[in-house]
């Protein structure tokens, strides 16, 4: 019924605002850009519609309302951030095809250790750094069959009431680690890739935000995160005197299943650890007074040169290998590759297309002319709001969904506040995936309380410390580290950002 609602609600609120709302009487467009916005946020939040479908408005809408060409909008939908994206997508199937991401996850447990702490701290690991690279929904999809084999074994250590902790810290823990993973690297997250993106269309005099660039700052933040996630998932997973090591048994039996490393995951462990190598030795990375060479200053035109040419680049290298163990087939093939979520390519586009004409219309503009006012607050408190909006927003809407649609909003504001954008855009995508608390927020909160046995009330118990102490966390560590890695001077409004 809600679904219907929504359906009716947003043509009728974008013709409401066309027909009575006149937001800029100098240009038109302003309004008509509008209109449209709240048209797709109200069937992205409510998905009313398939969420890739509504992406889809812009080809349709912007035209025939004359606020854009349909070969601009459509060019929108295809460029180098899809590219890396789906290059990255296809060596993550390639991962899968070869069983080699369960081999680095279980890797990963027998070193750390099997003590109730240390499981937990084993599958926040392994998660965490298998969605830096690979979907958080693939991976907590990956280690919910381990994690719930770990937990029957548990029961031969624990009585019932230690192991439903250990369990639900367990389930919790990895869902977690796997959405903070996802911050750390471009390709993690969608968010993280819509922000390039949406970024670049808006300023695109703007020094380029590359994947070592990123990682470089996110990753910290993101191992900061999973510290306390951990400390405080072990915490609430104590179980008093008595508690002992799970048997070392349980992991060393799951690896054996997988048998000898195969010359298949050989080959798709090299292909990924060069990919990695390319990202991030791409461009030159200055530490402190000395600077790090990039690989691409070698080639006779450098600027040609970005992570989509290098993430496609490396998946089709494994469309080239042939399988020894079989015959007649290649390391990588199409079969496999269509497996990639073209929804969420579209739903890309849809937000890069949003982006173009928040920015072509003047509507960003606009909308930071109307909120010049919250200068008068500190930088500091700004970055707070935001971060907990988009945090407790996306508890009940897609993350990918909110980050398009808020993003060309907040690059609105910036400029009308005259701050650096990269001070309100960055935190705001990042917040995007700390939502913690309820099922319906992430795909991995879902999964995980799928297959465990635990109210949500202990879901969010747990998330509203989480979604907090991330909001305190972004918020400090960009004020505090944003001039050091990304240039972000306080009170300095960059000559990229000012308006043509």
């Amino acid at each position: 019924m809600a679904k219907k609602i929504a359906i009716i609600a947003g043509p009728l609120l974008a013709l409401v605002i066309i027909l009575f709302f006149d937001l800029d009487p100098d240009n038109r467009n302003v309004t008509l850009t509008a209109a449209v916005a709240v048209w797709m946020a109200v069937w992205w939040i409510t998905e009313a519609i398939p969420i890739a479908a509504t992406a889809l408005l812009p080809v349709a809408l912007f035209p025939l309302l004359g606020v854009a060409e349909g070969r601009e909008i459509a060019g929108k939908y295809f460029n180098h951030i899809i590219f890396l994206f789906m290059g990255g997508f296809m060596i993550a199937l390639a991962l899968q095809r070869w069983n080699l991401h369960k081999r680095i996850a279980l890797k990963i447990m027998l070193l750390i250790g099997t003590s109730p702490s240390r499981i937990i701290l084993g599958f926040m690991a392994a998660s965490f750094f298998l969605s830096m690279w690979i979907s958080n929904t693939a991976t907590v999809m990956m280690m919910l069959p381990i994690a719930m084999a770990v937990i029957a074994r548990l029961k031969d250590s624990f009585e019932k009431q230690g192991v439903d902790k250990v369990a639900t810290s367990l389930l919790l823990g990895t869902a977690y680690a796997s959405s903070v993973g996802g911050m750390a690297t471009l390709i993690g997250t969608p968010p993280n890739l819509a922000f390039a993106k949406i970024f670049e269309e808006t300023f695109p005099m703007a020094p380029e935000i590359s994947f070592a660039g990123w990682i470089i700052f996110s990753l910290p933040i993101s191992l900061v995160f999973l510290l306390f996630i951990w400390a405080f998932m072990s915490f609430k997973a104590r179980m008093g005197k008595g508690r002992k090591a799970a048997n070392r048994s349980i992991f060393i039996e799951e690896y054996k299943k997988l048998g000898p490393f195969s010359y298949e995951e050989k080959v798709v462990m090299i292909d990924f650890m060069i990919l990695a190598f390319l990202w991030l030795f791409r461009n030159p990375i200055p530490v402190g007074d000395f600077v790090i060479p990039g690989w691409s200053t070698l080639l006779p035109v450098p600027e040609f040169i970005d992570d989509g040419t290098v993430s496609i680049s490396m998946a089709l290298i494994l469309f080239l290998i042939p399988s020894r163990t079989r015959p007649g087939r290649m390391i990588m093939d199409w079969k496999t590759a269509v497996s990639l979520p073209w929804g969420i390519v579209i739903l890309f586009g849809g937000g890069f297309a949003l982006a173009y004409a928040f920015k072509a219309s003047g509507l960003s503009v606009w909308i930071g002319s109307q909120l010049g006012g919250l200068a008068a607050f500190h930088p500091l408190l700004i970055i707070a709001v935001i971060c907990l909006t988009m945090t407790f927003l996306t508890e009940l809407t897609s993350n990918t969904a909110t980050t398009q649609t808020i993003l060309p909003i907040i690059a609105g504001v910036a400029i009308g506040i005259g701050v650096n954008p990269l001070l309100l855009m960055v935190p705001a995508t990042l917040s995007a995936s700390c939502a913690f608390m309820l099922p319906v927020a992430t795909p991995p909160n879902a999964i995980v309380y799928g297959g465990g046995d635990f109210r949500i009330a202990t879901m969010a118990k747990a998330g509203i410390v989480l979604n907090l102490f991330g909001v305190f966390l972004i918020s400090l560590a960009f004020y505090f580290m944003g001039r050091i890695i990304l240039g972000v001077e306080l009170g300095a409004f960059p000559d990229w950002a000012v308006a043509p």
